[in-house]
């Protein structure tokens, strides 16, 4: 057999890997052109984070017509999921997603465009995530929706599902080597549906308590005021999201840590089904969320 038909990892329905190395992703491969939302009034445009790896990521702008020319909103910085694996900023997904939220909520967002496993396996994933966000803290001179409307005092990050797993490892980061800037502060962070490795405890986490209290130290340093964790009542990946809220309480870190349960939903639901009543509802509260 030729070992470009080979597969050596079969994983559907997301991607299967071939022995010469081939990638064949089986969903989020379409990509949706940057521009003007005429349902939202969004809009958006490409930037060129870090030529090096070729780091990319989508801009969005919300409506601000009648809007005094110094107004200042807040920044989001938002990481898309996928296992790590598929998706991308560009995705249908995505893109119409962060039309709806950018329009909802009044902020600037950058969509994040990192490398992706197996090409680019962890921490590649990390190393991007962490360069676009230094890069908008660092209120870059050429890109005026950041430089003129942005609020680096009313920064957010915030993701779903392995982009929730992300959204915990920057704001980690953030506590150990900072953002630079005086007054960019992380004023909140944004976990949907949460990805952390392994459905079933660990056994470190279920009955090593110096384990727990070790990571837990590390939550106790987050740089932000609030975390709002959301979770569906279907997803097998709920008790994750739940845990990692309990954790936070219990860490000592001195925030305010919601979490909101969707029942009767599976994961990431708002993105499959997003003019779903629950979905509505689950965008209001997020827009509120970014607004606090």
């Amino acid at each position: 057999m030729d070992a470009d038909d080979e597969v050596v990892i079969d994983a559907p329905p997301f991607a299967r890997v071939y022995k010469s190395g081939r990638i064949e992703r089986l969903v989020g491969t379409e990509v949706l052109p940057a521009g003007l939302d005429p349902a939202t009034g969004v809009a958006s445009k490409d930037v060129l984070v870090d030529p090096a790896t070729d780091l990319t990521a989508r801009l969005y702008l919300p409506d601000l017509s009648g809007s005094p020319p110094d107004k200042k909103i807040p920044v989001l910085v938002y990481y898309h999921g996928g296992g790590f694996v598929i998706e991308t900023a560009f995705s249908p997904t995505y893109h119409n997603y962060l039309n709806s939220l950018v329009a909802a909520a009044g902020v600037v967002a950058v969509s994040v465009n990192y490398r992706r496993a197996p090409e680019h396996p962890l921490p590649a994933a990390y190393d991007d995530s962490w360069t676009a966000l230094r890069w908008v803290a660092s209120r870059p001179t050429e890109e005026p929706w950041l430089a003129e409307r942005g609020d680096l005092g009313r920064l957010f990050l915030a993701g779903d599902s392995a982009g929730a797993n992300i959204v915990h490892q920057m704001a980690l980061r953030a506590a150990d080597d900072g953002l630079g800037g005086g007054d960019t502060e992380i004023r909140g962070l944004l976990l949907v549906h949460p990805f952390f490795y392994g459905v079933e405890p660990l056994e470190s986490e279920s009955r090593d308590p110096k384990a727990r209290e070790w990571v837990e130290r590390f939550l106790a340093r987050l740089p932000c005021r609030r975390v709002l964790v959301t979770v569906a009542e279907k997803d097998m990946l709920r008790e994750k999201g739940r845990e990692y809220r309990e954790a936070l309480k219990r860490s000592g870190w001195e925030g305010e840590a919601e979490l909101l349960e969707t029942k009767g939903e599976q994961h990431v639901f708002h993105l499959t089904v997003p003019k779903s009543d629950k979905a509505l509802a689950k965008l209001q509260v997020v827009a509120a969320f970014l607004n606090s």
